[in-house]
């Protein structure tokens, strides 16, 4: 990840001053002459954004562009060229490469401060996003880091949940959004007792009970959080286990008292669960899973979710399909 600091590659020392007056009030600065020397000034000081001529002796800056480009490491790190060369080729040509702006010299200290502000918040705004995503893998892990047998059930079971989202109208956003949400329905399992959540027979009747609090504890754990994908799995880890015919739990609800995306996820969960291989079961025939769904209608399921879920079930066994190629 980033560090907020900037690299200002030029192999004129005049140049490197103007950038350096104008930028060093606010962001750290580090300075390159040689344009060899960049690869290793990147993996030293991981530079937030790069400010890079392109006339320089031993190697031009569109190069040095294009290697960053080529490596893993460096590949998402903005190129900003400033450059005396005016002509829109030389502009369309730094795009090409991999530059994500272009500045004219001599510069104006008001454009380089606007364009490496407006660059810098877009560095932060991946950073902050990939910290997202990687709070949601962890807390979807979570629920089920004692489920060593499910594999990737839970992220095969979110990628039904969107297609069948987006099959009732909802818009590529929110199908995104519950595709992130899902994987989260069963975070509250941590806080279920190993002797219950791992024990190998039936559950006697207060044990169930105590199994049944996961969606309480999944839901207080993730409604701590404000933003909408946190509030959506919420939702959806407190009313999973809700049935249509108001037989689920925890709270009885029944028909569209039940939260959309708590209905959706139940059927992609059931249906990914009968279809997976668990070492106390073999995985159903895609004809016994399906009975099951279609028998479900009314009682555990919404009817017409179960008819849209039947109307994209080629999409379905696609996911499926490109799921089960991963885990060979």
């Amino acid at each position: 990840m980033s560090n907020g600091s900037i690299l200002i590659v030029d192999d004129e020392a005049q140049n490197l001053a103007v950038l350096e007056h104008i930028l060093s009030d606010s962001y750290p600065l580090v300075f390159v002459r040689k344009s060899k020397e960049v690869l290793n000034a990147v993996r030293k000081h991981r530079p937030s954004l790069i400010l890079l001529d392109i006339q320089m002796p031993d190697m031009d800056g569109y190069t040095v562009c294009l290697q960053l480009k080529a490596d893993p490491q460096t590949e998402n790190i903005p190129v900003i060229f400033v450059s005396t060369l005016a002509d829109i080729g030389d502009e369309a040509r730094g795009f090409e490469v991999g530059g994500v702006d272009y500045i004219i010299k001599p510069v104006s200290s008001a454009i380089v401060r606007a364009r490496v502000k407006t660059h810098l918040s877009l560095v932060r705004a991946s950073d902050l996003e990939q910290s997202y995503h990687d709070a949601i893998y962890m807390l979807g892990e979570a629920g089920h880091y004692n489920d060593n047998d499910t594999g990737v059930h839970i992220w095969r079971m979110a990628a039904y949940a969107s297609a069948l989202a987006k099959a009732c109208g909802w818009s590529s956003d929110d199908c995104k959004q519950i595709e992130l949400a899902a994987p989260m329905h069963d975070t509250g399992k941590i806080g279920i007792p190993d002797l219950i959540l791992k024990k190998p027979g039936k559950l006697e009747p207060e044990e169930w009970e105590v199994m049944k609090t996961h969606s309480i504890i999944g839901y207080d754990i993730l409604s701590k959080s404000k933003a909408p994908i946190f509030q959506m799995a919420a939702e959806i880890a407190l009313c999973h286990h809700e049935r249509w015919d108001g037989s689920g739990y925890p709270d009885g609800l029944a028909g569209e008292l039940i939260p959309e995306s708590a209905r959706i996820v139940a059927l992609a969960d059931v249906f990914d669960a009968l279809t997976m291989k668990r070492p106390y079961k073999g995985a159903w025939s895609l004809t016994q899973a399906l009975e099951i769904i279609q028998e479900g209608a009314g009682s555990h399921f919404e009817p017409r979710l179960v008819e849209q879920f039947m109307f994209i079930l080629p999409q379905i066994l696609e996911i499926q399909a490109m799921w089960a190629s991963r885990e060979k």
